[in-house]
């Protein structure tokens, strides 16, 4: 495999799983935000509580204003909480909410069958047991902590 199929193989696994993953619930004070950029700001969250937008931007590489949208309707779903900064009352700091959220919930309960059956154009269930059991192979030893060994 190449360095580009596996790049091309990641995105495509990337939108498979968002397909497969519930909306944020609508807001009417807030604009709409991709589940990428709130599965982003939630997972830089578990490592950064008590951090800003601009810190959460930072690390991320997410425009500021996608953060700042996407803190919003996080907030907005239960999701996270934002407290002033007692150093800067002008700066939020955000974590994630000491309860799970509905949505949260429902990410945690979602699965990628359909979605996979959609994306590999088939519902043969020979043919999903076979990708999704090498996909779990994938997820074992490709965990979000063997991204950390590449960026040394």
């Amino acid at each position: 495999m190449t360095p580009v199929q596996l790049f091309l193989l990641g995105r495509t696994l990337m939108k498979i799983g968002e397909e497969a993953l519930p909306e944020l619930p609508p807001s009417a004070d807030t604009p709409r935000v991709g589940t990428r950029a709130a599965l982003v700001v939630l997972s830089d969250l578990l490592g950064h509580p008590d951090t800003s937008v601009g810190e959460i931007a930072v690390r991320t590489g997410l425009p500021q204003s996608q953060v700042s949208g996407t803190v919003a309707r996080l907030r907005d779903a239960g999701s996270i909480v934002t407290a002033p900064d007692p150093a800067d009352g002008r700066r939020q700091l955000i974590r994630r909410a000491p309860d799970v959220s509905e949505w949260v919930s429902e990410v945690r309960a979602s699965r990628i069958g359909d979605a996979l059956a959609t994306a590999l154009g088939t519902d043969d269930p020979e043919r999903l047991r076979e990708v999704a059991a090498a996909l779990d192979v994938l997820a074992q030893h490709l965990t979000p902590e063997t991204v950390g060994r590449l960026r040394s």
